[in-house]
């Protein structure tokens, strides 16, 4: 027993470890608030996309920043931030328009960002290695300063996504009726994207740009199979992120795994016992009637 309290004490003690669990608990009860509204407006997969898209702009990142003699990924998150967001503004754009439908636009940005992604991380005199660590997560490299960006962009995401909430459910829900009513649906989808677009790029600390859209989608996925209502959703969600991240976080500290892939693996072994046992209470119930 005493063993265990002292790894406790030992790990909760490093200040990396420290730095990691909030930034992980930051992010993963931000996440599931967007990942709400994109999993009523069935775009689960959207945060795929412009994960792709951001790998493009941690590489431009890199080039621009080799131009200016700066520290290697100096540019990096700065980079992904702008690219995502412009990623997102255009491909919400480009849907709206009906050119091009949603699932291609989406191929696109899958298909396009990371191969653009490799090739200008190369012209940076960079290797695809460098490109890892924003592919799967690298919470061991996070600092003091990579922190308060965290907080700040959680604090956006969650302000905006929290006080747009109803107007944004309505727009996910049903655009028509939306329009209708006089609600600006173009100008909310482009918030919702551009919330995507930061929620992407926050998250690629925590569980790397591949896995983003899991902390966004699974976490939702898991409430809606008891909460009763949107609020309850949102809420349920963002706890269980929360839970779900702090506990794979722990587990990759004491077992020596990837923290991001241990994170999305715990999620989704949650949803697997939840819609189990959801599933064998529905059965109960059509039994005993």
């Amino acid at each position: 027993m005493s063993q265990l309290i002292s790894y406790w004490a030992t790990m909760l003690g490093d200040p990396l470890m420290q730095r990691a669990l909030l930034v992980a608990a930051l992010v993963s009860a931000a996440a599931p608030v967007v990942g709400t509204f994109l999993v009523q407006r069935r775009l689960a997969l959207l945060g795929d996309g412009l994960g792709h898209v951001a790998l493009t702009g941690v590489a431009l990142g890199w080039l621009i920043g080799a131009g200016m003699d700066l520290t290697p990924g100096a540019l990096a998150v700065p980079g992904a931030i702008v690219t995502a967001v412009l990623g997102a503004v255009v491909i919400e754009l480009v849907r709206a328009s009906g050119r091009t439908s949603g699932d291609l636009a989406l191929a696109l940005m899958f298909y396009g960002g990371i191969a653009a992604g490799a090739v200008l991380i190369k012209l940076a005199g960079g290797t695809s290695a460098n490109l890892v660590g924003y592919l799967f997560g690298s919470l061991a490299t996070v600092s003091t300063a990579d922190v308060l960006t965290t907080l700040g962009l959680c604090a956006v995401i969650g302000l905006v996504g929290l006080s747009l909430r109803w107007a944004l459910l309505a727009v996910t829900t049903d655009g028509s009726v939306a329009r209708a009513s006089g609600l600006p649906t173009g100008s909310y989808s482009v918030v919702l994207a551009t919330l995507a677009a930061l929620t992407v790029t926050t998250a690629m600390r925590v569980v790397g740009l591949l896995l983003v859209s899991a902390l966004m989608i699974v976490p939702v996925a898991i409430a809606q199979l008891g909460a009763k209502s949107f609020t309850r959703t949102m809420a349920w969600a963002a706890t269980i992120g929360v839970v779900v991240s702090l506990a794979g976080l722990v587990a990759s500290y004491w077992y020596d795994l990837p923290p991001g892939a241990t994170i999305v693996v715990l999620a989704i072994a949650l949803y697997a016992v939840v819609a189990g046992a959801h599933s064998l209470k529905q059965r109960r119930r059509v039994v005993a009637r």
